[in-house]
Order: C-alpha cells, then structure tokens, then sequence
C-alpha cells in the first residue's frame, strides 16, 4: 500500500475533522488537543504552530517531542487494520490519533482513552 499520499497531507487540514467528529457527540475541541498532545507531547503552544506552518503528518509526527510511551496500550481496529499490527511506524501513529479520537467520539472515558 503507498501510505505516501496521506503522510504528505496536511495536519491542518485533518485536525477540523477530528474536532467536528467530536463535537457531533457533544464533546470537547479541548479534549481533542488533550488527546493529540497527549499521543505527541506537543503543548497547546507547539501544537497551534503545527497547525499555523500547515505541516504535513510526516513533519508533524517527526517534530513531535516525545510519542507518549503508553501507546503500546492502544488496541483495536481503525478503518479495516489492527493499530498494534501496522508495520509502517508513521501511519500506525497516524492511526493512533484516529483511534483515539474515535474513542473520544464513541463516548470513552478520558481516563480509559488515555490509558490512565
């Protein structure tokens, strides 16, 4: 599979879309960047720069200080594969960010979405 046209597309342009998502099921813009900082290690100030320069997800994920080390804890499957059995690195940690907010969008918990 060329996961090429996807890590080549713009964070900014994703990010509306995981916060329309979850205000559909009446959650938080707030809880999303809770999530995404959580996954990356960005602050809300690092994060809205991502946003600002328009990064694509492979500039995004490799600026990132630190990928959360509790992210072996995330488990399931989003859109068709197993988060824990993609081989690429970069789009399992895409897919990480789609599950969770998937999570997030199916009424989890904060505590259990980010495996506290």
């Amino acid at each position: 599979m060329d996961n090429s046209r996807v890590f080549k597309m713009s964070f900014a342009s994703v990010y509306p879309h995981y916060i329309t998502k979850a205000e559909k099921k009446g959650r938080t813009k707030e809880e999303v960047d809770t999530i995404i900082c959580w996954l990356t290690g960005y602050d809300q100030k690092l994060l809205q720069q991502q946003i600002n320069k328009k990064n694509d997800f492979e500039t995004f994920f490799a600026e990132a200080p630190q990928l959360n080390p509790n992210v072996e804890k995330i488990k399931g499957v989003i859109c068709g594969y197993r988060v824990e059995e993609i081989e690429d690195k970069l789009m399992q940690k895409i897919r990480y960010m789609d599950k969770l907010i998937d999570e997030l969008a199916k009424g989890k918990k904060m505590e259990k979405i980010l495996r506290i």
